[in-house]
């Protein structure tokens, strides 16, 4: 079944550079891209950060992999193999910045999935077993790590919590929601954490820094993106008290998650991933669906909720637009708590991937895209534009959103380094099907076409049907898999 709506483009059609530059302007898109990979000491990608040294490192490169989870971490307390597999493949990427390596959930009832890896004491045993499965297999590759930085992703899950059954949500949430209540099964207040608790939540996040800096990372990411808990408090316009209402009250989760780690003696540096701006949820058009079919992404109607106050980054009086005022903010403010790196991201995958993770094939419980990819993409791009240059002095920014370009992303990455667009490209999904892709266009001008990741979404849709997040497509190890049948009985043919 092919899925991809006629309007759209595929990349792997493009066959030239100026075939992608074509189709940018035919799109009517800005995006730099240069005609051929630069290789080295002569590429942008492979110059040192002159910026603030992270635990006392200067990242030596403009590679970043994102923190992307398996639903594969712990089996009864033991790591999987499927995990530490993962970590070995971060260090043998090249990256010099491992972003997170996976979202921790800093207390069992904020894990995503019952399989997610917790920061929590009785696990240092695990995390630093993983980080030096990371840093041995780097060091086998490159030889020295003396560049080499690593964080933790600190994380609650929030509305998204599945702690004990993959399938039965249990969130905890900032606030009520309209538009997303009915998807997570909400129906009453119970649901919303309590300030008393958010203060205890608090602590558990400074503890998990503790954990983390005992267990040898260099930074702990505070993640603030995808709609999990304290992105969904940057929203929360409508929450009484002392976490919601204004911004300084919204904001209050990371000025006393801060100033509680530091109260503890932790000296980790800190770091942010943030959905810089989101939208209204979106949902697969009925008149265009058919059964196993989703039609394209349209949004939910929020006609009756205008001013439109439940998100973060986004006009209150058209939710299909950006609003960048308070987001450039909040980046002001985490310079001021001395945040050192800022990882920028979008939206979220529960309720409007299209702008989170642009793809051309929808997971089996998505949408077709409502647009071409590629204006999802660019708009990425242009918003963490706007972040570096307001971003304060010695900041690190790290740019989301490049899997897409396929072929055509180093191309990019390193003409928008060379322009100050970002510090970093950070690379997710793609690292799947080809770890070293990035190493690849240094040493050799070019990637692999077979190994490139086409953005079928299968990654996401083998976890929303209880299974390991991995790329079954390309990924030998996982076609091997009993879960390799179990997905194809799925019936998503591209």
């Amino acid at each position: 079944m092919n899925t991809t709506p006629s309007k759209i483009t595929r990349i792997a059609s493009l066959k030239t550079v100026e075939d992608f530059r074509r189709h940018l302007t035919a799109l009517g898109l800005e995006l730099p891209c240069d005609e051929a990979i630069q290789m080295r000491d002569a590429s942008p990608l492979a110059q040192p950060l002159p910026q603030t040294p992270i635990h006392g490192k200067t990242i030596s490169n403009r590679f970043a992999i994102h923190p992307m989870e398996g639903w594969d971490g712990l089996v009864n307390g033991v790591l999987s193999e499927e995990v530490q597999r993962r970590w070995r493949h971060f260090g043998e990427s090249g990256a010099r910045l491992i972003f997170g390596g996976e979202a921790m959930a800093v207390r069992p009832d904020g894990r995503a999935n019952p399989r997610q890896l917790l920061c929590t004491p009785d696990q240092i045993g695990n995390l630093s077993r993983l980080r030096e499965q990371l840093v041995g297999a780097h060091h086998s590759r490159y030889g020295s790590v003396d560049s080499l930085v690593i964080g933790f992703q600190l994380t609650h899950s929030g509305r998204f919590a599945k702690p004990n059954d993959a399938f039965r949500a249990e969130p905890r949430i900032a606030c009520r929601h309209p538009l997303l209540d009915p998807r997570v099964g909400v129906t009453s207040d119970a649901a919303i954490l309590s300030d008393a608790e958010m203060d205890a939540l608090v602590g558990d996040y400074a503890a998990a820094a503790a954990v983390a800096e005992e267990a040898g990372a260099d930074f702990v990411d505070i993640k603030h993106c995808h709609g999990y808990l304290l992105h969904e408090f940057l929203g929360a316009f409508n929450r009484p008290g002392k976490y919601g209402g204004s911004f300084e009250n919204r904001t209050r989760p990371l000025r006393e998650i801060v100033r509680a780690i530091r109260a503890r003696g932790v000296k980790i540096d800190l770091a942010v991933r943030l959905s810089a701006f989101d939208l209204v949820p979106f949902h697969p058009d009925p008149a265009l669906s058919q059964p196993g079919r989703p039609g394209p992404g349209i949004p939910e109607d929020y006609s009756q909720l205008l001013p439109y106050r439940w998100a973060f980054g986004v006009n209150p009086d058209n939710p299909l637009e950006y609003d960048l005022s308070e987001p450039l903010k909040f980046v002001e403010l985490c310079g001021a708590l001395g945040v050192k790196l800022l990882n920028v991201s979008a939206g979220s995958p529960y309720y409007n991937p299209h702008i989170q993770r642009p793809a051309a094939y929808p997971p089996s419980d998505g949408y077709l895209p409502p647009n071409d990819p590629l204006i999802d993409v660019v708009r990425q791009l242009q918003v963490t534009r706007r972040i570096k240059q307001a971003a304060p002095q010695g900041m690190i920014v790290i740019g989301t959103g490049y899997s897409y370009l396929q072929e055509y992303l180093p191309h990019v990455a390193q003409a928008l380094i060379r322009a100050g667009w970002t510090d970093m490209v950070g690379i997710g999904r793609a690292v799947l099907s080809y770890p070293t892709m990035l190493e690849d266009a240094l040493e050799f001008g070019k990637l692999n076409p077979k190994a490139i990741c086409r953005t079928f979404s299968d990654c996401t849709t083998a976890p929303r049907h209880g299974m390991m997040s991995g790329c079954y497509p390309l990924d030998p190890f996982y076609a091997a898999r009993q879960d390799f049948k179990d997905w194809k009985k799925i019936g998503r043919k591209k």
